[in-house]
């Protein structure tokens, strides 16, 4: 199906454990004096705070070489079997009259389980290590990225790695320059241009090499995926409740799986077109609530391009952020921890430098 053989063919009020500052000035000093003396990083300092983590910081000077881009290749098969699913998902609407309301119920818990699979596992836990997350919670993660069918936690990591590292530029996987219908899905359907190849190829991924957990799930990923993206969501409304198997297939695999999938890729076009840029007005990622619905709490992308190392990718916490709540859950429990928070002095600091003006306080 299309994720992996795409890849393939195209290859606040909670605590933090880490607080990230930067300098203060002006009003801020009277404000900082007050506090409880806090170690002080400036973000250049940010890999001494992750030492683990050294390729998500953007790269001020690659430049795309000069001359004629290379002629796009299509890839059919991806561009048919991207085709027969949104059909598949399309007609999953149509039968959501007729499906039974536990069904309709485990369609929306099978949506967003596999969306936190995204961006509390593949996203914030192991592309940008903002957290840690012990053993029962990152088991909950891989399976419920394998739901999602979006690549392995390996791949995916490396390609939002370089999207970071390189934004906008031919080394981004879906560089949005090149369109809002590229970015959102007409990446996964040519080859990859061949600086996605090299730079990609040359990221420090020893990390995720190192986790033995990401690595058994890409060595079995695709009796994975089939298992859980497909499978299971068929199967358990059909044999629990009796739901029809032509409900369960088309509305718990295939409309549930094109919703996630699309979901998912807002976040690549329209957060990288349409909305404000409060924090760094000289980048193209922007802050899109609309977004953040969706894709459960990743729309605040101007932030999150600004401030990669914070966990919860936003300035405002819970707000329209499903994941932050999910990932505080779980540190009440005691199953994530050491979450990275940019303190709200570096954040001022940041908005007078580069800001659009546009900010409004928390």
């Amino acid at each position: 199906m299309p994720a992996h053989m795409l890849q393939e063919q195209i290859s606040g009020s909670y605590s933090t454990s880490t607080t990230i500052t930067a300098p203060p000035s002006g009003s801020l000093q009277n404000e900082r004096e007050k506090q409880k003396p806090v170690p002080v990083y400036l973000e250049e300092d940010i890999r001494d705070i992750r030492p683990e983590m050294k390729e998500d910081i953007f790269d001020p000077t690659y430049q795309d070489e000069e001359g004629p881009p290379p002629k796009m290749e299509l890839v059919w098969r991806n561009i048919i079997l991207m085709a027969l699913l949104h059909l598949g998902a399309l007609y999953g609407i149509t039968l959501i009259p007729s499906c039974k309301v536990y069904t309709c119920l485990f369609a929306i818990l099978g949506y967003y389980v596999s969306g936190l699979g995204i961006t509390a596992g593949a996203h914030r836990l192991w592309s940008h290590r903002t957290y840690k997350a012990r053993l029962p919670l990152r088991l909950f993660l891989i399976l419920a990225n394998t739901m999602a069918f979006q690549n392995d936690v390996y791949e995916w990591s490396r390609d939002h790695r370089a999207h970071h590292k390189f934004t906008e530029t031919h080394a981004d996987p879906h560089n949005s320059r090149r369109g809002f219908f590229f970015s959102h899905v007409g990446w996964l359907l040519v080859r990859k241009h061949p600086a996605v190849k090299e730079k990609g190829s040359k990221l420090d991924m020893s990390d995720l090499k190192a986790e033995k957990l990401v690595m058994f799930q890409r060595r079995y990923y695709i009796p994975g995926l089939l298992l859980m993206c497909f499978i299971l969501p068929t199967l358990v409304p059909w044999y629990y409740w009796g739901e029809t198997f032509v409900n369960s297939l088309y509305v718990c695999a295939f409309l549930r799986y094109a919703v996630v999938l699309n979901a998912t890729w807002l976040v690549n076009s329209a957060a990288h077109l349409y909305g404000y840029r409060p924090y760094d007005k000289n980048i193209e990622p922007r802050e899109n609530i609309l977004v953040s619905l969706g894709a459960v709490g990743e729309g605040f992308h101007n932030y999150h391009h600004t401030f990669p190392y914070d966990y919860s990718t936003s300035e405002y916490s819970w707000f329209f952020n499903i994941t932050t709540f999910f990932i505080d859950c779980m540190a009440a429990l005691g199953l994530a921890y050491d979450r990275k928070k940019v303190s709200k002095a570096a954040v001022l600091a940041r908005i007078k430098r580069t800001g659009d003006g546009s900010h409004k306080s928390s």
